[in-house]
């Protein structure tokens, strides 16, 4: 089986490609550089060239597929340019990850609009036909490794993050995620749209305990403003996408949680499970 896999070394793409070379399989991974990694066929590609994506998805079973951070021009033309590509070389599963934007909550604030990119992207590779899954995850634990955060769960015991105590997130890290997208890489039969993340959810004080778990320190946890999360990375994102980010919590604000119905995730469609928080965290120290 050949996967194609989107953004390979990126948080999001590199765990999936890790997961297929240890199955055996021998991914070819997109990249802008096209770094060399072991175990994968690397290609450096302009992901708005249409011409370059069908030459990379040619002979391919599968393509996982996630829109990067950028401006909404440049992901736009991304989408058209793998939909196009999906159509020319007709590999037989396509993959989309939402990274954490909301396209199954029709009616709400939080839904993406039609004509956003993420929404053309999916639009775009159902109608081609190819058989086509969409994971949804939530929020990714990994927000809570920003050195900002981190810096105060260490240095002064407080989980500081931009949500209500009782607010209940279905948290998934970047790991969780990827099993899911490799049991649909590998699983044309599942279609449609597969939330990843933990049900039942966890809150803010819940997240703090495990974190005291893991360290073997007490930790509570600290709500913030939304302006003040986004003023905060918006060195690490830049001033556009931090404000897209304190943009979304603050709508956040106005829902009772961030979850998805359980018979739509991953547990139930793919029998895989996330992993618990405080498993997480003992295996990011190994």
């Amino acid at each position: 089986m050949t996967s194609v896999v989107h953004g390979a070394t990126g948080a999001q793409g590199s765990p999936v490609l890790d997961a297929l070379i240890a199955l055996g399989e021998q991914p070819i991974a997109l990249s802008r550089l096209g770094q060399s990694i072991p175990g994968a066929n690397s290609l450096a590609v302009d992901a708005t060239s249409a011409e370059q994506l069908t030459a990379a998805y040619q002979g391919a079973d599968s393509v996982f597929v996630h829109l990067p951070l950028g401006t909404e021009e440049t992901r736009l033309e991304i989408a058209r340019a793998v939909v196009t590509a999906l159509g020319e070389a007709r590999p037989g599963r396509v993959v989309i990850s939402t990274s954490g934007s909301i396209v199954d909550a029709p009616g709400t604030r939080l839904q993406v609009a039609p004509d956003s990119a993420l929404a053309q992207l999916i639009d775009g590779a159902v109608a081609t036909g190819i058989s086509t899954a969409v994971v949804a995850p939530r929020l990714f634990l990994e927000n809570l490794l920003l050195p900002h955060v981190q810096a105060g769960v260490r240095e002064q015991g407080v989980l500081r993050y931009p949500v209500r105590p009782d607010f209940a997130v279905s948290w998934a890290s970047h790991l969780d995620v990827a099993d899911a997208i490799v049991a649909l890489l590998r699983d044309p039969s599942v279609t449609g749209t597969v939330g990843v993340g933990h049900v039942p959810p966890a809150t803010g004080p819940e997240l703090a305990e495990a974190f005291a778990e893991a360290f073997g320190t007490p930790v509570s946890f600290e709500q913030v403003t939304p302006a003040e999360f986004g003023k905060s990375i918006a060195p690490l994102l830049g001033e556009g996408p931090a404000a897209g980010v304190a943009g979304l919590y603050t709508a956040l604000g106005a829902e009772t949680d961030f979850t998805f119905a359980p018979e739509t995730g991953a547990a139930a469609r793919l029998g895989v499970e996330p992993r618990s928080l405080v498993a997480w965290l003992n295996g990011l120290r190994g």
